[in-house]
């Protein structure tokens, strides 16, 4: 996976700073977008843009790293440069990625670095995938020549009709070829409940039920014998007692 790591260095110390610089300007995702020689001026561009990483050092006037990370609330991943071994585990309590004790080289740069970098990734990851779960609140069906969008919450019901099924909304009724066990299997379960062998109803839209019927749409729906007791179980989740 290809992606951009923005940076900031934060160092009172202009040999320092120009050090890991020159070290980014060979990896390709590392973007230093700003250097600073205090945590004020890093606050601020911490306004400016989304950061990535801190190159943080400790021992800067007015604001020390170590309480400058203190101050903000989330953090963006943060490699400590120091000439001071003694802050070592004052870094790891507070989560950095790593610790670097100056003078440092290139390759124990990269190690620190690509640690960070592959953290990121995950991370990235991780929030495409969370992000695609709450996006999927719609599905795409093929019906009469065309790609369909279809709401979910927007369907009422869903009817089997061997390999084909009829989806049905408040005005409209769309016949797809799939699968009960496919469309089901695509239904968020906490939402969708089969009811029969031939009925997946949206419990949503449910308007009343009555013995072994439920009334959606002003339709009555047959529960079969073989769902009814997990169905009933299920509607109890939603009961006013």
């Amino acid at each position: 996976m290809n992606m951009e790591i923005k940076a900031i260095i934060i160092d009172d110390e202009p040999l320092a700073r120009n050090v890991i610089r020159e070290y980014a300007k060979k990896l390709p995702s590392l973007n230093i977008i700003g250097e600073c020689e205090d945590a004020i001026c890093a606050h601020q561009l911490m306004q400016q843009s989304a950061i990535d990483l801190f190159f943080l050092d400790i021992n800067m006037p007015k604001l020390s790293g170590i309480q400058f990370l203190k101050t903000l609330k989330n953090p963006p991943l943060v490699i400590f440069t120091t000439a001071y071994s003694e802050y070592a585990l004052d870094g790891y309590e507070l989560n950095v990625i790593d610790y670097l004790k100056k003078p440092f080289s290139f390759e124990r740069f990269c190690k620190a670095y690509f640690r960070a970098e592959e953290l990121l990734i995950l991370k990235e990851s991780a929030s495409k995938t969370e992000t695609f779960e709450r996006a999927k609140d719609f599905i795409f069906i093929k019906s009469d020549k065309k790609t369909i969008k279809v709401d979910l919450n927007e369907i009422y019901y869903i009817e089997g009709l061997g390999d084909y099924i009829k989806l049905y909304t408040r005005t409209k009724k769309f016949v797809t070829n799939l699968s009960m066990k496919k469309i089901e299997s695509l239904l968020p379960t906490e939402s969708f409940y089969r009811i029969h062998k031939s009925f997946i109803i949206s419990v949503s839209k449910i308007e009343s039920i009555e013995g072994n019927t439920v009334k959606i749409n002003e339709i009555k729906l047959p529960i079969g014998n073989i769902y009814r007791q997990d169905f009933m179980t299920h509607i109890k989740n939603f009961l006013a007692e």
